[in-house]
């Protein structure tokens, strides 16, 4: 299999299509479709922060529907889940500028994008686990015993990472690097955490290179084990990066 997986896009929509197109994707059909059947993937975070999350949805769910992408949810992702369910969640950390972009929509287009997002959400698996249990896409990462298992441990653990139960000074959770202490046969993409470059520990890659923070949105390529990244459009943030 030959699939182009891509980090947290937090509605960074330019730098999404720019990132297809050097890949060698096409949008001929208004979505990113490759000459030679490659797939794209995505490790979750599509909204959120960025000026463009609704474009995000719309070219992600059309790409599901016509079988061309592999989806897991991110944090984010399950928080816009609940907020279209009618979940009071906290309309913060992001997750304002995403309902900026609804209610700027009329009702009836309101309501389809909650459709889709739902139906995607609902119909995607908590994690991937692709060519024979030889690679794992994981929002956050997943411990080697997690893996086949779907319980709220494991949940908590993919969405959210190797967190302590203690808070950063800007409310974010603590996180243990999971990554270090990671000797899995399976190779696992995740993202989640910004970090300057991608980051390469045991048989893990972190692709989250803080797009919406004025990194670079990033692709790795499997099975080429290739890097693909373009930078960012918005101003940098050098704090909500990971000092490795």
């Amino acid at each position: 299999m030959k699939v182009d997986i891509i980090g947290d896009i937090h509605g960074c929509y330019e730098e999404f299509k720019q990132l297809t197109q050097q890949l060698g994707y096409s949008w001929k059909k208004g979505y990113p479709v490759h000459p030679q059947d490659r797939r794209l993937g995505f490790v979750g975070d599509l909204t959120d922060r960025g000026p463009q999350s609704l474009e995000v949805i719309k070219t992600i769910w059309n790409l599901w529907k016509s079988e061309t992408a592999y989806y897991v949810p991110g944090n984010h992702c399950n928080k816009l889940y609940r907020y279209f369910l009618g979940n009071n969640v906290k309309i913060n950390h992001g997750l304002e500028t995403t309902v900026a972009e609804l209610v700027a929509l009329p009702s009836n287009k309101r309501e389809k994008m909650s459709e889709m997002f739902k139906e995607l959400y609902e119909q995607s698996p908590l994690y991937h686990v692709l060519d024979n249990g030889k690679l794992i896409i994981a929002h956050a990462g997943i411990k080697q015993e997690y893996i086949g298992q779907v319980n709220k441990k494991v949940k908590t653990f993919v969405l959210y990472g190797d967190i302590t139960g203690e808070k950063n000074e800007d409310g974010t959770p603590v996180r243990k690097d999971w990554a270090q202490t990671y000797h899995g046969e399976a190779l696992i993409v995740y993202g989640h955490t910004p970090v300057r470059e991608p980051r390469k520990t045991s048989n893990t890659i972190n692709i989250d290179t803080g797009a919406v923070f004025g990194g670079d949105l990033t692709a790795f390529r499997y099975p080429e084990k290739e890097i693909i990244s373009v930078p960012s459009t918005l101003p940098f943030v050098p704090e909500k990066f990971r000092i490795i």
